[in-house]
């Protein structure tokens, strides 16, 4: 009789934590949930799946150059914590999600440690952005690449890295499930109500740095329209701060967990003021027009701007190559600029509608459509371990 097939996965964050999740769904799919294991890292999404975690992957969520440096022995630590795992539990293959700083810091204990098991990288680091030394980096440390972009490949297979193009899973995502109606008649919400949902980001040092001046923000909004009504998705890895902080507003705001509450969110809202990331993707997929704010320390972000090659930091304003959404960053990401371009989508239907069509576009050449990324990626693991699969 074999033994099931064990699969390491490490995730850090929040959008690593599902794309882990829908992989582990696909691979026991394929394989059937008596044929796999999983051990590693994640978060509640992964956990739902059967992984099991040694610690909150909460505390690796980490932004800019600055708290990295304060946080690398916990990182160091939690690093020789998965090294550990890998050689205790012994795994077919090790899959690392993402989160460049971590997992690089793993693979490399990996390969050094048990350099017999496959490494495989699951979401490149954005060489075409920034940094591409990156590439060559990851190369001498992985055995193979799931990209979620077209354009990956070439960075990496120039520099001898064999790469599969899954995409991006966030595509697929299915709003189908999502209840507006409900959710506005839960919360006592009229259902002509105006709706501003407002996405802080799922790490701590985002909320730290990035909803202050979201906060500010709103209390210029709300002052100007009393009849504005304020749902704020938390993400499970901040839920925590997000409802202490949003406890603290002058006016009322409805504070909303999970998944299913925060999909009915988007496809209730009216607009949206997003932190940049994964998520205004998804708010996309619901036809939301946005806005999108970013803070990075001062050092961190005078440092990656010397670097950064791209005019752009939203996935679908890259693909479309123009401000379809307006970024505001670091001193720009103040309350009254953000209240402005929130104003001006919340008063202006055309504007509104203007904005999901060229969303809708972006989306389209960014290969909304495509296969399943989950059945993808998973398909190229068992590819990887020489397994067939049903």
């Amino acid at each position: 009789m074999t033994r099931p097939l064990c699969i390491m996965l490490v995730a850090a964050e929040a959008s690593g934590d599902d794309r882990g999740a829908e992989l582990m769904a696909a691979l026991k799919r394929r394989l059937g949930p008596d044929e796999v294991r999983f051990v590693g890292l994640g978060g509640v999404g992964m956990a739902a799946e059967g992984l099991t975690s040694p610690f909150d992957m909460s505390e690796l969520s980490i932004l800019g150059l600055l708290e990295g440096l304060m946080a690398y022995r916990r990182v160091v630590r939690r690093a020789d914590e998965m090294a550990a795992l890998a050689r205790r539990e012994r795994p077919d293959v090790a899959i690392l999600i993402d989160s460049w700083g971590f997992t690089l810091r793993v693979a490399q204990r990996l390969k050094a440690q048990t350099p017999e098991l496959p490494v495989v990288k699951y979401v490149a680091p954005q060489v075409w952005a920034s940094r591409p030394g990156r590439a060559a980096v990851l190369a001498k440390t992985v055995d193979h690449l799931l990209s979620i972009h077209t354009f990956d490949a070439p960075f990496f297979e120039k520099v001898g890295l064999p790469t599969t193009f899954v995409g991006n899973s966030t595509l697929s995502l299915d709003l189908s499930a999502a209840d507006p109606a409900g959710l506005r008649r839960r919360l006592a919400i009229g259902p002509d109500a105006p709706v501003l949902i407002v996405l802080p980001g799922s790490r701590r040092s985002e909320i730290e740095r990035v909803m202050p001046p979201f906060e500010d923000a709103v209390a210029l909004l709300k002052a100007a329209r009393p009849d504005l009504q304020v749902i704020v998705p938390a993400a499970a890895t901040v839920a925590d701060a997000v409802r202490a902080r949003v406890a603290g507003w002058p006016h009322r705001a409805h504070v909303v967990e999970g998944e299913a509450d925060r999909y009915s969110a988007m496809k209730a809202a009216t607009v949206a003021l997003a932190c940049s990331g994964t998520v205004t993707t998804e708010l996309a997929l619901a036809g939301v027009p946005m806005v999108v704010g970013y803070r990075l320390g001062p050092v961190t972000y005078a440092i990656l701007k010397q670097m950064i090659r791209t005019e752009f930091v939203t996935l679908f304003n890259i693909a479309a190559q123009r401000f379809v959404a307006p970024e505001l960053i670091q001193s720009d990401c103040n309350g009254p600029t953000l209240a402005r371009e929130v104003a001006q989508r919340l008063d202006d239907p055309a504007l509104r509608q203007a904005q999901v069509a060229a969303q809708n576009e972006a989306l389209d050449k960014m290969g909304r459509g495509g296969p399943d990324p989950s059945e993808a990626a998973a398909l190229a693991v068992l590819k990887i371990l020489g397994r067939s699969a049903v």
